[in-house]
């Protein structure tokens, strides 16, 4: 399952959220954070710490994540996932060890700009900020990246190809939108 949505709407917290209440429904879930997949800082900022075509195109490393965490997690798989693989703050290989998944389990994936580069999940929640919201949620030192996130609603539309999206205009009020096979 994917979490999708930019940082302001804590995609991270809200798969936590999920996660620790799947046990109960007799499912174990785990959750590993997208920024955990993110390139080094020698390619994820070669072109400056504020660029938001950089921040569109070069931060996750697709290719990881897949190799890492969703294949062998998928049909045929391991059943191994590496739960991040750099640390962004030390700019440095996280040297994690590999993990099982539960049997039955349910993985999240958490972070923004997941749908569209070619990852695969079997469901995919997306936190919806529309334009306007971001520009008034989004601090200003963050501003820089806001047309990565318009970019990404134009090439994208990650609302209309998730399976549910949680409208998160204002945090303190979110409200759910089920579609796809969810809606009926």
């Amino acid at each position: 399952m994917a979490v999708d949505g930019p940082e302001l709407a804590a995609p991270e917290q809200l798969a936590e959220r999920i996660a620790e209440r799947l046990p109960s429904a007799g499912r174990a879930a785990v959750v590993v954070p997208a920024a955990g997949f993110y390139r080094p800082a020698s390619v994820r900022l070669e072109h400056g710490r504020t660029d938001p075509d950089a921040r569109y195109t070069d931060w996750l490393d697709v290719r990881a994540l897949a190799r890492e965490v969703l294949d062998p997690v998928g049909p045929g798989g391991s059943g191994q996932y590496l739960p991040v693989l750099w640390d962004v703050e030390r700019d440095r290989a996280a040297r994690a060890r590999r993990l099982p998944m539960p049997p039955g389990g349910v993985l999240l994936v958490a972070g923004p700009l997941l749908q569209g580069v070619g990852l695969s999940f079997d469901v995919v929640v997306h936190l919806r900020v529309a334009p306007a919201a971001r520009r008034r949620l989004v601090a200003a030192d963050q501003a820089w990246v806001l047309p990565a996130y318009d970019r990404y609603d134009d090439e994208v539309d990650p609302a209309a190809l998730a399976d549910a999206v949680v409208l998160a205009d204002h945090p303190d009020r979110p409200a759910l939108v089920l579609s796809g096979r969810f809606a009926g």
